[in-house]
């Protein structure tokens, strides 16, 4: 089937004779064959956005069906690679065209010459399922790669290839379903707006375990959760995503750098690869999947982006791993959604938004979870959005219909960025819908009472705030000791704890047996203090500066593997503290 093309808008085409077509298909656009999908259908004409540059299309160019729609190859070379918004890898066009994307170049994908080395799990006869493994590859050192039975296929083994090296376009396995007969490759394919089936979508009940303390004590994330992270510019985004990245949990890392500055990504591109993952000490690239879109390339591919990114997360949770996806950032994504809506000329919502804005971000956001997978194995998608509000507006569209559908919220705050305390955080307007779920882990996994603790150290920064009102006006020392010690102990739980820096080896992460006894160790602070001031010493007296210093540092000098120095200080607070008292009220 062909088409004609009737007008060009950008990125957006339309289209005479496209009877017989369908919506969503991706098309051949014009002599140079660019990619693009259709998007309207009317009668005998078609609206199509196309995923590459358009200049020098012409009016009668043909369009030309593939009979498909949008879909991702998914199979061996996806992890360590770089790919641009609809998967096509960025480092073998660069090969092809020297530093440009070229129009026409098709939608390569995966390398088709690479040899894997197979080994095949079944044999002649055996009776297959959609999902089940009838094949593994050793992709990366981290990684073994599953070949799973694509959804929606199953049948009787027929013929099985030997263990050997293959490229993805042999058929290692056929099988036989009926007179339906299915050659199964190292790799299938599978449409990218599509979420793929599960088998039970599971309550959560583990967190991603960061190493930020801020993150996995105050505000935990899930396996199979959604986080947005939003802040306006210099905030600390890409650094807290970065940082996610590089030290959470997750078996395996998407990131999508999804409308961001060129400089930006370049310095994702040339960072990734020199990162070393602390769980392996090999290459964080071996299990990281990079997607490119920058601000000057195509806007449909940016729109694509995130679908791409979460089309293959997905893949990788029906292994059985559990992956996370950072997208950098969803404001570049929508704005992408509002420059197509405009040349489609529909009726703009809120600053100029569609008004189907809010049910695309809740369809991306709905793709996390913690599922049953189809071959019985359990894998999770974690979902943490950035969100780039311009001038720091948290009221703005985007931020506001993201708050609706995620259940982590970590908003940034660039007062605490201009005064360097990162990660830039802010505890009074950020929240974790997953404590209740997350509840019983922590007790049973870090210790009994973590969350009473967390609950008490955060109604002091709640407190703390309110003093500092009454302080602003008239001034610290009308305030009573027992509120100034609450703003001395807000301010240790602010500089020791919430703070962290992502450029010092010892404190960029902090495992969890950490975290908690430093916010045990402050805890103590607070209640010999308290205990203190009842007997009537003075603050001046109880905030001993050379104590203090150990606190605030105790981040940087105590090794991960050496948490006997945070007891050790804490055996001298409350040493310290006995013999203050004692000799306080011999001085009475």
């Amino acid at each position: 089937m062909e088409g004609r093309i009737i007008g060009v808008n950008g990125p957006v085409i339309k289209a005479e004779h496209m009877r017989g077509f369908k919506m969503r298909e991706m098309v051949m656009v014009g002599s140079k064959k660019l990619i693009g999908e259709i998007i309207i259908l009317e009668e005998d004409n078609a609206t199509i956005q196309v995923y590459e540059e358009t200049s020098g299309l012409k009016i009668g160019e043909v369009v030309i069906s593939t009979g498909s729609p949008l879909s991702l190859k998914l199979g061996p070379g996806i992890l360590g690679n770089i790919f641009d918004g609809i998967e096509r890898p960025l480092e073998k066009i660069n090969e092809m065209s020297h530093g440009f994307l070229p129009e026409g170049i098709g939608l390569i994908s995966l390398d088709e010459e690479k040899l894997w080395g197979v080994d095949v799990n079944v044999k002649i006869g055996d009776e297959l399922e959609e999902g089940y493994i009838y094949a593994s590859i050793q992709e990366t050192e981290s990684i073994k790669h599953k070949l799973m039975v694509p959804p929606g296929v199953s049948g009787t083994v027929t013929w099985a290839n030997e263990n050997g090296e293959y490229n993805i376009e042999t058929t290692v396995v056929k099988l036989t379903q009926g007179e339906k007969e299915y050659e199964l490759k190292l790799y299938q394919t599978w449409p990218c707006r599509r979420p793929r089936p599960v088998k039970d979508k599971k309550t959560i009940f583990k967190p991603l375990i960061t190493g930020q303390r801020i993150i996995d004590i105050f505000f935990p994330l899930a396996k199979g959760g959604t986080c947005a992270i939003p802040g306006g510019f210099g905030t600390g985004k890409t650094i807290t995503q970065h940082q996610l990245a590089k030290w959470s949990d997750a078996d395996i890392i998407v990131y999508i750098g999804c409308g961001e500055r060129g400089n930006e990504m370049t310095e994702v591109l040339e960072d990734f690869p020199k990162l070393i993952d602390p769980r392996t000490n090999l290459p964080l690239m071996n299990r990281t999947v990079l997607i490119a879109n920058t601000s000057n390339m195509p806007v449909a591919a940016r729109e694509a982006s995130i679908y791409t990114g979460i089309t293959i997360a997905e893949y990788f949770r029906d292994m059985g791993y559990h992956v996370a996806i950072m997208a950098d950032s969803t404001s570049r994504w929508a704005e992408a959604l509002r420059e197509i809506s405009g040349r489609l000329e529909e009726m703009p919502a809120e600053e100029g938004y569609p008004a189907y804005l809010p049910s695309r971000i809740a369809e991306f956001y709905e793709r996390a979870g913690y599922v049953e997978n189809l071959n019985g194995s359990e894998g999770s998608v974690t979902v943490i959005g950035a969100v780039s509000p311009a001038g720091g507006d948290f009221s703005e569209p985007v931020t506001q219909n993201t708050k609706r559908f995620v259940s982590v919220f970590l908003g940034l705050d660039k007062k605490l960025a201009y005064a360097r305390h990162y990660p830039a955080i802010n505890w009074l307007n950020s929240y974790s819908g997953y404590l209740t779920l997350l509840k019983d882990w922590y007790e049973e996994n870090v210790a009994e009472g973590i969350m009473d603790l967390r609950a008490k150290m955060l109604k002091l920064l709640y407190e703390e705030s309110k003093l500092l009102e009454i302080v602003k006006l008239v001034g610290e020392d009308v305030l009573p000791d027992s509120q100034r010690l609450i703003i001395e102990v807000s301010k240790c739980l602010k500089i020791a704890f919430l703070q962290q820096n992502a450029y010092n080896d010892v404190d960029t992460y902090a495992p969890l047996d950490k975290q908690y006894k430093m916010l045990k160790v402050i805890e103590s602070f607070y209640d010999y203090g308290s205990n203190a001031v009842k007997a009537q010493i003075p603050i001046s007296i109880i905030i001993n500066k050379e104590l203090m210093e150990k606190l605030y540092k105790m981040k940087y000098n105590v090794p991960n593997d050496k948490l006997s120095i945070i007891d050790e200080l804490d055996k001298e607070l409350e040493n310290y503290f006995k013999e203050l008292i004692v000799k306080y009220k011999k001085g009475r």
